[in-house]
């Protein structure tokens, strides 16, 4: 009889993981972790802005932004709009500009914190100082909710002249319109923080009344 035939037992061989398969989990794993920890190191802002950028203002503003620094722009954003403060530049006869400028030398000088969003000139010209999505250094507690407008005046009291007048009627209108705003709360610096500014309006205060009186609210 012919002896037996063995053959050796093949071996089995074993898939090794696929390539695609462990990139794909190392990516899984790369993109919880930075979703946990980025947030630790990135700046906590909002997604996206709630408040109408730098372009949503009247065209007939002009826009004269202060650059970023920490003493009159901190390119922070607001939480909100619920109100908007008026105040006076406490600086008779100067320009809407001079007043712009010193808020933008703050940067060199670093002699105090400044700012508004908006001041206006005794010509009636606005200017944007600081965007309206951004904190203005103005108005103390209510920095972060608020916009801030300054009125140049001509003379020690503190009076607006007519030309600055109007334009204040006008721009807190638009703010009034764009913002929904309610008629407690378009109000003076001396409400926030008991200084008294506008001086002429906090020592007159059926002046305050009657411009907003010339402002048409919601119903």
């Amino acid at each position: 009889m012919p002896a037996a035939i063995y053959e050796r037992p093949r071996r089995t061989r074993r898939r090794g993981v696929p390539p695609l398969l462990i990139f794909a989990v190392v990516f899984f794993c790369l993109a919880v972790l930075a979703r946990l920890f980025l947030p630790v190191f990135l700046p906590s802002q909002p997604p996206d802005p709630v408040n109408p950028l730098p372009d949503a203002v009247p065209d007939w503003v002009e826009q004269a932004l202060l650059p970023v620094n920490d003493y009159s722009r901190p390119g922070t954003w607001l939480d909100a709009v619920n109100g908007v403060v008026v105040h006076y530049t406490g600086n008779p006869g100067t320009t809407a500009m001079q007043n712009r400028n010193y808020f933008a030398g703050l940067a060199e000088t670093q002699e105090t914190s400044a700012s508004s969003n908006f001041i206006i000139g005794l010509d009636g010209e606005a200017l944007l100082c600081v965007p309206v999505n951004e904190v203005a250094y103005a108005s103390s507690q209510r920095n972060s909710d608020t916009l801030s407008i300054e009125v140049c005046h001509p003379d020690e009291t503190g009076a607006f002249n007519a030309a600055s007048y109007e334009t204040l009627v006008r721009l807190v209108q638009w703010a009034v319109d764009t913002y929904g705003l309610e008629r407690d709360q378009i109000i003076r610096h001396y409400d926030v923080t008991g200084k008294e500014c506008p001086l002429y309006y906090v020592r007159n205060p059926d002046a305050w009344e009657e411009f907003l009186d010339r402002l048409a609210f919601p119903s």
